[in-house]
């Protein structure tokens, strides 16, 4: 059971093994070449609209909240929920016009 007789020799290694793999190889990396920046672009731009979106819906929802707040305890009926709702929503503007205007960090 020593014998082995069934066993091909080995003479060398076929070359159309070597020109798949150099093939391969070129493909990983273009392929990878391909993805790799567009999805390092998209999701910085997701990112920053997630930031524009929770500054207008901070801006809004937080000054909704305080008016309400200062209208229960202080009784000024619609007023103070009107007026520190327009003041949430203009600072909410004014910080989303500060993040469109900031320079990109990469130029």
């Amino acid at each position: 059971m020593s014998n082995n007789q069934s066993d091909p020799e080995i003479v060398g290694e076929d070359p159309r093994l070597d020109e798949l793999k150099d093939r391969l190889d070129a493909a990983h990396s273009t392929e990878e070449e391909r993805t790799c920046p567009a999805a390092t672009g998209t999701d910085a731009n997701y990112s920053l609209g997630n930031r524009v979106l929770a500054e207008l819906l901070g801006g809004i929802g937080g000054g909704a909240l305080l008016g309400w707040l200062i209208d229960r305890f202080a009784g000024t009926a619609p007023w103070g929920l009107l007026i520190v709702m327009a003041v949430g929503i203009v600072v909410a503007f004014v910080n989303i016009i500060r993040i469109s205007n900031r320079k990109p960090d990469g130029s």
